[in-house]
């Protein structure tokens, strides 16, 4: 990165973004009225000195003049050799910006990361940015709301897709896993059997499995009766065994229909019984917990249970794709209503605003408790990248026309301070 490029800024008053051309065109500019001054106060020195500096107004002229070209020349030999060296010669402690770069970019590293990356600064920066505020007026905006949630889905989208899906399913399947095995089955299967018989949906159940059974018998007649025939001695005519299977169908029928509709009969009685004990068997019966434990595990190895994890994600990915893709999509209007109820509850809530606000100047200050080094190192290494003469050579563009100015000021204080001189000398002789 050059240093042109990072130094502007149009938020800095009085700095604008100014092409290359432009500024080394003021500074030459700049630089020849400077040396214009100094040479003209050279020549005034020059020729009062010939003449001769008889009487007070010509000696003052004399001493101003000489006060100013020591001054001029004093503040050009500084300006200059904070970019190069004057005249090309070895002066030590010239060429300041070329010979100690790296030193200036551990000082200007050091010198952000104690003033501009302190936790109390951020803090501060941050609570007079007053971001709660702005935030929930921001987001009270259906408009700005709609376009954060656009581009939310499509961020959501991104990630999934980065994603591998075979270390979505090895994450599915093992938090499900995790959470499967946390659950002893038996007794929660107990707890919730206990709840259907407080509701009275266990009779439901037996009707539901009687009409069940019933209508297996009638939806597989034909087959039930092939099947039954298959099993007849050869000496037994098929006509008399299709009587029996047809009169054996007839009474089940009726016997599952008697079942269904009379609540007293005795095998929903003894239904009834056996599973109001349940519960308590399945509560407390380590046989049963054995076979409630063996059959989880059956299930979360078996090859379905994989197939259904790869399946749920594939499903949610192309959902999400689906749905962020159309900006008219559910997903879209209501990850937007959301946030714009949230502006609003942020705009109209205090407290929130303040506990935002809290969290925001936390997260300031472990940023910079945790990334100050990191950050002002960044400063540092990226000043250090640069090359010398090139950043030398940037920044007298960026600075350098100012700069003049210093030598300007120079020449008129030291013919300020010639003429104060020597009308104390003249006043002291």
């Amino acid at each position: 990165m050059e240093p042109a490029e990072t130094a502007p800024t149009s938020q800095v008053p009085g700095l604008e973004r100014e092409p290359a051309e432009l500024r080394a065109r003021r500074l030459a500019a700049a630089r020849q009225r400077a040396t214009a001054l100094l040479a003209g106060v050279t020549a005034v020195f020059v020729a009062v000195t010939v003449a001769g500096a008889h009487g007070t107004f010509p000696g003052y002229v004399q001493a101003g003049a000489e006060a100013a070209m020591i001054g001029g020349v004093a503040d050009w030999f500084a300006v200059t050799a904070l970019f190069r060296r004057p005249l090309g010669l070895p002066i030590p402690h010239t060429a300041l910006l070329v010979e100690r770069k790296d030193q200036f970019a551990a000082t200007l590293g050091q010198f952000v990361q104690e003033n501009f990356l302190n936790a109390d600064v951020l803090a501060e920066r941050a609570r007079s940015a007053g971001l709660a505020s702005s935030l929930a007026a921001w987001l009270g905006d259906e408009t700005n709301a709609a376009s954060f949630a656009g581009h939310a889905a499509d961020l959501a989208v991104t990630v999934a897709e980065a994603l591998r899906d075979e270390d979505v399913q090895r994450v599915l399947t093992a938090e499900i896993t995790r959470a499967v095995n946390a659950v002893d089955l038996a007794p929660v299967a107990g707890r919730t059997l206990r709840v259907i018989i407080a509701g009275g949906h266990h009779a439901e159940l037996f009707t539901a499995i009687v009409s069940a059974a019933d209508r297996y018998l009638a939806d597989h007649h034909d087959e039930l009766r092939e099947r039954f025939e298959s099993e007849a001695p050869r000496w037994v005519p098929d006509l008399a065994y299709r009587r029996i299977f047809d009169r054996l169908h007839s009474r089940l029928h009726h016997r599952l229909t008697a079942m269904a509709a009379d609540p007293d009969d005795e095998a929903r009685l003894q239904f009834d019984a056996w599973i109001a004990g349940l519960p308590d068997r399945l509560e407390t019966s380590p046989q049963l917990r054995e076979r409630g434990e063996r059959f989880k595990r059956d299930v979360l190895g078996s090859a379905g249970m994989r197939e259904w994890t790869s399946s749920l994600w594939t499903h949610a990915k192309e959902t999400l794709q689906t749905q962020a893709a159309d900006p008219e999509s559910e997903l879209r209007h209501r990850l937007a209503d959301a946030l714009a109820a949230a502006g609003r509850r942020l705009g109209s809530d205090r407290r929130l605003q303040d506990s935002l606000q809290r969290v925001v100047e936390s997260g300031a200050r472990a940023l910079a408790d945790q990334f100050h080094d990191e950050l002002a190192g960044l400063v540092t290494g990226t000043i250090q990248r640069w090359d010398a003469a090139e950043a030398s050579s940037q920044l007298e563009l960026l600075l350098g026309r100012d700069l003049q100015y210093i030598r300007i000021n120079g020449t008129v204080v030291g013919a300020g301070v010639g003429l104060t001189l020597h009308a104390i000398a003249l006043a002291l002789a």
